[in-house]
């Protein structure tokens, strides 16, 4: 895939302005949030369609941070112009899910191992077969450290990424994807996956439970802020 010139349609950043290691959560204002609590010295480098990124240091490692939007198609434009604009290396998607599983809970992590899913974002890479989504081992062995570390709940295994988040009450035919052991399902995934995978570099999905299909648990406004400071903080140990 070509190397974009910069500034990319999306982003005013310059050269020099990314960091290797980059944080994506989709909400812009967390972008803001994350560059303002926990990086040093945080410059912003985007506002391009509100989209705010930053880049300063944590505990003395150079880091920037950018909301990406929702879904698949909007994760997939920033994430492009990041690896093949500004030569990001190592993407991590931080944002929340809802559990599919009855053994994750409302709060707990979720690192994604793979990705399953219903969007045809991956299939527009024309490859003759399905293409598996998965996470980089690297950063997925980091992350499982920084939770232990942590004494965080988590899980690793499939999410499913899907391209509705208001999907309609039909009945299931077949195989569910519960039934299949995915563990939650989010929007953005496989995107970051299939996008990383073809330029070499290395991706993850950290997401925290906001909500559950299995027992209407949901966090409010107050759990949310907790919980994903958490996950915010094993999303920078990586770093």
């Amino acid at each position: 895939m070509p190397t974009l010139t910069i500034p990319t349609p999306h982003m005013t950043a310059k050269v020099g302005d990314v960091a290797e290691t980059v944080l994506l959560p989709g909400d812009p204002l967390r972008a803001k949030f994350i560059a303002e609590t926990f990086l040093e010295d945080a410059v912003q480098f985007n506002a391009v369609r509100n989209i705010f990124g930053y880049t300063g240091t944590y505990k003395g490692k150079r880091v920037s941070v950018m909301g990406t939007g929702m879904g698949c198609p909007s994760i997939g434009i920033y994430s492009y112009e990041l690896i093949h604009g500004y030569g990001c290396k190592n993407l991590i998607r931080i944002g929340s899910a809802g559990a599919l599983n009855p053994n994750v809970k409302v709060k707990d992590l979720v690192f994604g191992m793979g990705s399953c899913t219903t969007s045809n974002y991956v299939r527009q890479f024309r490859l003759p077969g399905d293409y598996s989504c998965i996470c980089s081992y690297e950063l997925l062995e980091k992350a499982v450290a920084a939770a232990k570390e942590k004494n965080l709940r988590y899980h690793v295994g499939n999410l499913l990424c899907s391209d509705m988040f208001y999907t309609p009450n039909m009945p299931e035919i077949g195989t569910s994807w519960s039934d299949m052991g995915v563990l939650a399902v989010e929007m953005e995934s496989a995107a970051l996956y299939s996008n990383a995978a073809a330029a070499g570099v290395n991706a993850l999905c950290i997401v925290t439970i906001s909500d559950s299909d299995i027992t209407g648990e949901a966090m409010t406004a107050q759990e949310r802020q907790e919980s994903f400071t958490d996950m915010m903080e094993v999303a920078l140990a990586l770093a």
